[in-house]
């Protein structure tokens, strides 16, 4: 099993900053595939970042040029990077992972951007 601890989520204005940190219970390299989805009230899971197994990244075109996925190793850590938030950006993030085709996923953080 993995286990997923999520935090950095919050309240912020628009054009503002937040970095969501994502600690895993295993190192990075015994997971396929990692990253972040979002999800609001009625809404599908909408997949936001991802470290792919072949190590690139993918990011959703609503926040190109403005997230970025990285990574700590030593830290078993994903973090996202969240700038020029708009207010379509609120929703409760998700860290997952996949290890052995089984998703694992973390509690969820919430992310609210208003003025």
């Amino acid at each position: 099993q993995v286990q997923l601890v999520e935090s950095g989520g919050g309240l912020v204005q628009p054009g503002e900053s937040l970095r969501l940190s994502c600690a895993a219970s295993m190192p990075l390299f015994r997971v396929t595939d990692m990253g972040w989805y979002r999800q609001t009230p009625g809404k599908a899971r909408e997949l936001v970042a991802v470290f792919t197994s072949v190590g690139s990244t993918n990011l959703a075109d609503s926040v190109k040029g403005r997230f970025t996925i990285s990574r700590d190793n030593a830290k078993n850590t994903v973090y996202l990077q969240m700038n020029s938030l708009k207010p379509e950006d609120t929703a409760v993030y998700y860290c997952y992972a996949n290890r052995l085709s089984v998703i694992y996923w973390g509690q969820g953080t919430q992310v609210t951007v208003s003025s």
